[in-house]
C-alpha cells in the first residue's frame, strides 16, 4: 500500500560579493515592467529589471544539460531500508519541507490526517500514483519560516525524524526526494533594492539544501515552489510584493547551481551548490498567479482561496495547490519515474 504521512537563481555577485540581477543571456535589455506578472508569462521580458521565466534566458523548462543532471539523479532513487541499505522490499520518501502554507497544501498540521484537498489526500486516492515502493511524508511546521531550516542542527528536524518519519517506519535514509516551499515572516524590503528579502530568502534556500543533504545522505533531488498570491493578505506576514519575489529567490537559487555545474564558480548569494556533493536543484510546480485576474493557463487565486487573513489557504486554495502539485510530479520527466506507477528511471 502507498505510505502516506497523516500529518512540511542566480544573482550573478559583484567582485564585492553584493548580488546584482541576472543579466539577460541575449545580451540586450528586457523591457522592464513594475507591476507582478507570473513567472511563466513574463518569459524574456523583466519585472523592475529582473528577466522572467522559471529557468535561463526567460525560459520555462529546464536546459538540456540540466535536465540531463535531473534524469541521471532520478535513476540513482531505489528502494532502501531504514539503515539506508537496498532492500526489495525498502521505500523511498518524498518529503516536504517549510511553513504553515506548506504543510496545509501538503498534508495538514505535522502528525495528523490529511484531508481529501491536500495534495498527500489526492495522491491517496489516485491509482496512477506509486503504490508500493513511494512514501509521500508531511515534514513541513506552522511557524517554522526559512531561518528554522537552514543548518541541520535546527529542531524541526528533529521533529521531522521523530513526528513524520519514525510513526511510519521510515528514516532519514530513505528520503530521496524533497520538495520545499519558503518564505520569511513579515519581510520588509523589496526589490529592487540589494537589502530586498528575495536576495536573503535565496540565501536561506541554499542553506537548507545543504542542510537536507547534511541530514538526508540519500538525497537526489529538491523541488522547489514559491508563494500564492499574497495580494488579499490582512497582516504583514508575507503580503505581496513578497509572495511574488520569492520566485524570484527559488529562479536565482535554481540558476546559481546550473551555473556553478558549467563554470564551477560558487554563486556570491546561493552558496555552493555542487551538484557532486548536493542534490540536484529544480523547480517545482509555479504557484504565483494574479489574484482574480489570474495568468496564461487559467490559474486564478480568489479570495475565497485562502481564510481571513488573507495569506493560509482555505479549503479550495489547498485543492489548487494539491493539483498543481500531482499535476507536475506525475507530468515532469524527472519525477514521473518515480512517482508513477509502472514507470521506471
Amino acid at each position: 500500500m502507498l505510505v502516506l504521512l497523516a500529518a512540511l537563481a542566480m544573482p550573478v555577485g559583484c567582485e564585492d560579493g553584493s548580488p546584482v540581477s541576472p543579466p539577460d543571456d541575449g545580451g540586450v535589455p528586457p523591457p522592464s515592467g513594475l507591476e507582478p506578472v507570473p513567472l511563466t508569462d513574463l518569459g524574456a521580458a523583466a519585472y523592475l529589471g529582473f528577466q522572467g521565466g522559471l529557468y535561463l534566458a526567460g525560459e520555462d523548462a529546464p536546459p538540456a544539460d540540466h535536465l540531463a543532471a535531473g534524469l541521471e539523479r532520478a535513476a540513482r532513487i531505489r528502494l532502501l531500508d531504514p539503515e539506508g541499505q537496498p532492500d526489495p522490499n525498502g521505500k523511498y520518501v518524498l518529503l516536504s519541507i517549510g511553513m504553515s502554507n506548506t504543510s496545509r497544501e501538503f498534508c495538514g498540521a505535522l502528525g495528523s490526517d490529511c484531508g481529501a484537498d491536500t495534495f498527500i489526500g489526492q495522491a491517496q486516492s489516485d491509482p496512477r500514483i506509486e503504490q508500493f515502493a513511494l512514501a509521500i511524508v508531511n515534514g513541513a511546521q506552522g511557524g517554522q519560516d526559512a531561518f528554522d531550516w537552514d543548518t541541520p542542527d535546527e529542531r524541526t528536524y528533529d521533529l521531522v525524524r521523530d513526528k513524520a518519519l519514525a510513526p511510519l517506519s521510515l528514516s532519514e535514509h530513505q528520503v530521496q526526494i524533497a520538495w520545499i516551499k519558503q518564505a520569511h515572516a513579515r519581510p520588509a524590503v523589496s526589490l529592487p533594492s540589494q537589502a530586498a528579502d528575495a536576495y536573503a530568502l535565496e540565501q536561506n534556500l541554499g542553506e537548507i539544501v545543504r542542510s537536507l543533504a547534511a541530514r538526508y545522505p540519500n538525497l537526489q533531488l529538491v523541488f522547489l515552489s514559491s508563494r500564492t498570491y499574497g495580494g488579499y493578505a490582512t497582516t504583514t506576514l508575507n503580503p505581496e510584493p513578497y509572495a511574488y519575489e520569492s520566485g524570484f529567490a527559488v529562479k536565482w537559487l535554481v540558476e546559481a547551481q546550473i551555473r556553478q555545474s558549467r563554470t564551477g564558480e560558487i554563486d556570491a548569494v546561493a552558496g555552493d551548490l555542487d551538484p557532486d556533493r548536493y542534490p540536484w536543484v529544480g523547480w517545482g510546480p509555479y504557484l504565483w498567479t494574479a489574484g482574480a485576474e489570474g495568468r496564461s493557463d487559467g490559474l486564478t487565486w480568489l479570495p475565497e482561496d485562502v481564510v481571513s487573513d488573507g495569506t493560509h489557504p482555505s479549503s479550495t486554495g489547498v485543492e489548487k495547490v494539491g493539483e498543481l502539485l500531482l499535476e507536475f510530479f506525475s507530468s515532469s520527466p524527472v519525477a514521473r519515474c518515480w512517482f508513477l506507477t509502472g514507470e521506471s528511471c
